[in-house]
């Protein structure tokens, strides 16, 4: 049985060598959420590459996207990973992630030294959106 978590994010494209390490993580080293000493829950790809470019639009994107669909991932892992990543744009680095029955994306983001999340508590809060302590 699977547990899906799915993962986009958004970051600088001088950031492009820390998301790749951040997949290699995810694919080689990353705990699974119910067996830690499990290693590895998928990878993350770049969905706007010049050349597989997978956005609509007659322009090519002025940001960088990545995205994966992981299996029993440890979100907490995770987003203290994203935090420990010595981004070179760190206000510019965006994680969104929906777990599996959730329905809607959490977003963090680094502000303050802080990974902090941006999102309403629940999907049927409207248009509010604020910040998590």
């Amino acid at each position: 049985m699977s547990w899906v978590d799915n993962v986009m994010m958004s970051v600088d494209m001088a950031d492009s060598a820390n998301v790749e390490a951040l997949s290699e993580w995810l694919r080689a080293d990353a705990p699974r959420r119910t067996a830690p000493q499990v290693h590895g829950v998928g990878f993350l790809e770049l969905l706007t590459s010049p050349e597989t470019n997978q956005w609509g639009g007659w322009k090519h994107p002025e940001c960088e996207v990545w995205a994966g669909a992981l299996n029993h991932a440890d979100l907490d892992a995770l987003r203290q990973r994203v935090f420990e990543t010595p981004w070179r744009e760190p206000n510019m680095v965006q994680l969104l992630v929906m777990d599996q029955e959730e329905g809607y994306f959490r977003m963090w983001m680094i502000r303050d030294n802080e990974l902090r999340q941006f999102a309403p508590l629940q999907p049927n809060e409207g248009d509010k959106a604020f910040y998590l302590d």
